[in-house]
């Protein structure tokens, strides 16, 4: 009886080349998802041509002064962007921790990508640069 699994693909965002075939190489079912949720809270509203409507305001977030009420805005954003977003996850929790003398704002989501148990973390540090 042959098992039906889904395996999910994406290209790497390194651009870096397969050392054989000189492609570009592919992310595979975690991996990939990992950095499609990375790529989801780092886009902006209108920066994806033909889907104004995909993104979040989490960079525009990181420019205000770090306190409690931005930190829950930022939590609140990234859940909304990938509950809404990423139909390959359940989110199970996000924290973020403020880092004050950095100006900077440790991640931590928690997920389970569908049709398994076993949970997944996606650590990020945000920070504001120009």
């Amino acid at each position: 009886m042959a098992r039906n699994t889904r395996t999910f693909t994406d290209i790497d965002l390194n651009f870096t080349a397969h050392p054989v075939t000189g492609d570009i190489t592919r992310k595979f079912d975690e991996a990939s998802i990992k950095q499609s949720v990375k790529n989801l809270i780092l886009t902006q509203n209108y920066e994806r041509p033909f889907h104004s409507e995909i993104g979040s305001q989490v960079r525009s977030v990181l420019f205000e002064p770090v306190s409690p009420m931005t930190t829950m805005i930022l939590q609140r954003s990234i859940e909304d962007v990938i509950n809404n977003f990423e139909p390959r996850v359940t989110l199970t929790s996000v924290n973020v921790s403020p880092n004050i003398d950095n100006n900077a704002y440790n991640i931590s989501i928690y997920f389970k990508i569908i049709n398994t148990e076993t949970p997944t973390t996606v650590d990020l540090t945000l920070k504001r640069t120009r």
